[in-house]
């Protein structure tokens, strides 16, 4: 018989829920959803050089047709989106191939302030990060993340900071704007140093509701077979 140790971590998830539904209580109604993409609009913006978005009818039933249809058309690193390996490695993991139980599970949201140009590792260090696999960055850039034009002075993860991660043994970082690098750094440290590794990067988040703290993440990049990343729809619950 097992002692009276630690529950599991599964055994602890089914006895909430039982614990809840015993007292005719749903989880939505103990927890609080933040949905932190941005949305994908005709004509938004997107990292200088890559594909323009182009959102038009196909078909409308205003004009006839059976239905309403679009005709879509942006580049795999648009919007909320996942950086894969294939991104900076053309023998790298693809996006479809991405394990799911990195992209979703535990996560932690940091702070770094609105007055931080660059994020080094001097920065992440003010904050505790051990034992966490899926590190968020809010920056200043949440308050513009959704400006309908690109934005150059961006604040940005410096390759330092990368490799202090990397250290940490972090699975997924995710930041506040359409890039993880200094703008045209020229050298894609950043970049390389986490997808060398396998790390997921996870682009263009709105964080400018949610708080500091803990949270469940669930990221979804759309399953584009062999593709170096994809827009994703991101959620936050805590």
């Amino acid at each position: 018989m097992a002692g009276k140790g630690k529950q599991p971590e599964g055994l602890r998830k089914v006895c909430t829920l039982a614990a809840l539904r015993a007292r005719s209580i749903s989880f939505s109604d103990v927890a609080t959803y933040y949905d932190i993409s941005v949305p994908i609009s005709n004509g938004g913006a997107v990292y200088p050089g890559n594909p323009p978005i182009r959102i038009e009818p196909q078909q409308e039933i205003a004009k006839g047709g059976s239905s309403n249809v679009s005709s879509l058309s942006f580049g795999s690193h648009t919007g909320t989106h996942v950086d894969a390996p294939k991104h900076m490695l053309d023998d790298g993991q693809s996006v479809d191939k991405l394990p799911l139980d990195v992209l979703m599970g535990p996560a932690v949201l940091v702070d770094v302030g609105n007055k931080c140009m660059s994020v080094g590792a001097k920065e992440l260090k003010l904050h505790e990060l051990k034992d966490h696999k899926r590190i968020l960055i809010k920056t200043r850039n949440s308050s513009f993340i959704r400006e309908p034009d690109f934005r150059e002075d961006y604040t940005y993860l410096a390759p330092d900071a990368a490799e202090y991660l990397l250290s940490l043994g972090v699975k997924l970082v995710g930041v506040d704007y359409f890039s993880i690098e200094q703008f045209h750094s020229g050298h894609h440290r950043t970049h390389t140093t986490l997808l060398n590794a396998g790390v997921v990067i996870v682009e263009g988040l709105d964080l400018s509701v949610p708080a500091a703290g803990p949270y469940e993440l669930r990221v979804l990049p759309l399953r584009l077979a062999g593709l170096d990343g994809a827009p994703a729809r991101a959620v936050l619950v805590g």
